[in-house]
């Protein structure tokens, strides 16, 4: 769906179709994250984690995924049960939730943590899968849009966030995410099914052979893990590192917000923008080198004012790699292996790099403090080196 014919669509057939049920859903999911993700690393601070066995928990979840999510990604396409498998997984983890209220301690919060991570390692990627399919079928509103709505609805929840972390301490944003997942397991339910696909992928591991016998899938895998895998540092250690310079928790929640601001922007209005006129390719050239300039800044100072300026480059460090992804695996990827193209990517491509540079992040964090970020910006430089290859994947003009 190109800019043209969403210029022309009445928003009477839009709301008609399928586009206010998949806001529900991407709306209460990313609402969850935005409630519990900024200050999850503090709550496991409070809870008598070190620096170190934040790190180490963080990054355990995230190996979950590495099994959790593409195990559900291929039975999602084996069975043609995208939406079943997302509504479970849905479900599960808004109850798993509630057990880090129970949790003191490294080895508790551990294994609440890894539950945790193997519900949730397949939710975003599958609800993606439902909405690419959608936008593709209906032909009335952009995968965009969607995903735009769910970064705003993240904007909502960390904002509320802060207001219950300074009224109620960090244990309310434990309940109020637990309470947002099973509103999504919900909203599952309202969104269509995607359609059967011309069709089966193979079984066992030929799937991901299939995937990975194409270049530019490859190719993504290495730039997304390390400019997405940049991130870790930030989502573990900016809030305490924030909080240590003496910045509020209202301060601290307008600046994540800021950022994820930029993603709707980014998602809705200039991502496809740039995509159209820049392709895959240079897209992704600018992402990383956005973030370059982005963690150079984190590294050097913690001027809320230059916080406030580098913040909205997570519009670009962010999203606009992940709508070039989104449009090099609907163009190069077989349908019949969306679920599973996404799932691998979101859980396998990026979660080696997260589940690495979030361990590491606590040994580097604890030994060079702020001074950490610059091996996040050689990450992104390297990340730039690589991006001109996705050429391959870009359409003929």
């Amino acid at each position: 769906m190109d800019a043209r014919t969403e210029a022309k669509t009445p928003w009477t057939r839009v709301l008609a179709g399928s586009f206010p049920a998949f806001v529900l859903l991407q709306g209460s999911l990313f609402a969850a994250y935005g409630t519990e993700s900024p200050f999850l690393p503090s709550f496991l601070a409070e809870r008598g984690l070190t620096p170190g066995e934040i790190g180490v928990a963080l990054a355990a979840g995230t190996l979950m995924r590495l099994a959790a999510g593409p195990v559900a990604g291929h039975l999602a396409d084996r069975y043609d049960a995208t939406r079943a498998v997302l509504g479970i997984a849905a479900a599960a983890s808004g109850l798993i939730s509630f057990a880090y209220l129970a949790g003191y301690g490294f080895w508790p919060l551990l294994a609440v943590s890894v539950l945790h991570a193997s519900a949730i390692a397949a939710l975003a990627p599958l609800a993606d899968t439902l909405a690419l399919a959608a936008a593709k079928r209906e032909g009335t509103f952009a995968y965009g849009w969607v995903r735009g709505a769910g970064s705003a609805a993240f904007v909502v929840g960390t904002l509320f966030s802060g207001l219950l972390v300074a009224r109620a301490g960090l244990a309310s944003i434990i309940v109020s995410s637990g309470l947002l997942f099973l509103v999504m397991a919900a909203a599952t339910t309202r969104v269509p099914a995607a359609p059967p696909p011309e069709g089966l992928p193979s079984l066992g591991l030929g799937g991901i052979r299939e995937l990975l016998a194409l270049g530019p899938f490859r190719r993504l895998l290495v730039v997304g893990a390390l400019v997405i895998g940049s991130h870790a540092l930030n989502d573990g250690f900016a809030v305490i590192r924030w909080r240590g310079a003496g910045l509020g928790p209202s301060a601290i929640s307008l600046l994540w917000a800021e950022a994820v601001a930029s993603e709707v922007f980014v998602f809705v209005l200039a991502g496809p923008w740039l995509l159209g006129r820049l392709g895959i390719a240079r897209s992704a050239l600018l992402a990383a080198g956005a973030g370059a300039l982005r963690w150079s800044a984190m590294a050097t100072t913690t001027s809320a004012p230059i916080l406030a300026v580098v913040q909205p480059m997570h519009g670009l460090t962010f999203a606009l790699l992940h709508l070039a992804a989104m449009r090099l695996i609907v163009g190069v990827v077989p349908e019949r292996l969306w679920a599973t193209a996404q799932t691998f990517y979101g859980t396998f491509g990026l979660g080696v790099a997260s589940a690495v540079l979030t361990a590491a992040g606590g040994l580097l964090y604890g030994a060079f403090g702020a001074g950490a970020f610059w091996v996040m910006v050689a990450l992104c430089g390297v990340a730039m080196a690589f991006a001109p290859g996705l050429r391959a994947a870009d359409a003929p003009a």
